[in-house]
């Protein structure tokens, strides 16, 4: 327990005000997914132990940007990331995990089961075949290119009606790495990018960028 309250020191230096039981819900997460990772390979060997920063903080990013609400789809969720982390850091909000690969979701299942996260529900589909069911943001994690994410996120997307001054959410928020210039190019969209250098400053986020596509 002492080694996963160090190393949530790393996310504790950018986001303060967590109450007491999100703090036990981030501080579980080291030793879940290290349990589960031993069974089912959800995550990479060589980022296990990087896990904090790798991919608790880099999900975070969105949180960094965009006060999410009402209802939110993780495309491509994989082992329950950016969804796990956001889905602790906004408890007020749903979050719906989608993947195709069955056993992956099963490990986040369990996941948020065990440290009561109650806002997270999980479905074993491709997002293509979600019908009538909407949502105010989408966000995926370097799944695929943002062509086929946007194709894939507009249609369940909802159209809100952005009140002034307030942060647009609706859309697709997806985390990207590199030289995403013909990757956008090819999109046909003209997402807004945000570096995450500029958040945080580990060097893993060199490089590494949140892209926003609105509704």
């Amino acid at each position: 327990m002492e080694k996963a309250h160090q190393k949530l020191e790393l996310i504790t230096r950018y986001f303060s005000d967590f109450s007491g039981k999100q703090l036990e819900q981030l501080s579980a997460l080291d030793r879940l997914y290290t349990d589960w990772n031993e069974k089912i390979n959800v995550l990479s060997r060589k980022d296990i132990g990087s896990l904090y920063e790798r991919h608790v903080l880099h999900s975070l990013s969105i949180a960094a940007v965009f006060p999410l609400k009402g209802e939110v789809l993780d495309l491509g969720t994989g082992g329950g990331f950016p969804g796990i982390p956001l889905a602790i850091f906004f408890p007020e909000v749903q979050f719906h995990l989608v993947d195709s690969i069955g056993k992956k979701l099963k490990v986040v299942e369990a996941i948020a089961k065990e440290i009561d996260l109650q806002n997270v529900t999980v479905q074993h589909t491709r997002v293509e075949s979600i019908q009538n069911r909407k949502f105010d943001t989408v966000v995926s994690r370097a799944v695929a290119p943002l062509k086929n994410l946007w194709q894939w996120s507009r249609p369940i997307l909802k159209k809100n009606k952005k009140q002034e001054g307030e942060i647009n959410t609706n859309g697709l928020i997806c985390l990207k790495g590199g030289d995403l210039t013909s990757e956008i190019a090819e999109s046909g969209c003209r997402p807004h990018a945000v570096e995450i250098s500029t958040l945080f400053a580990e060097e893993y986020f060199k490089e590494k960028y949140i892209l926003f596509v609105p509704r």
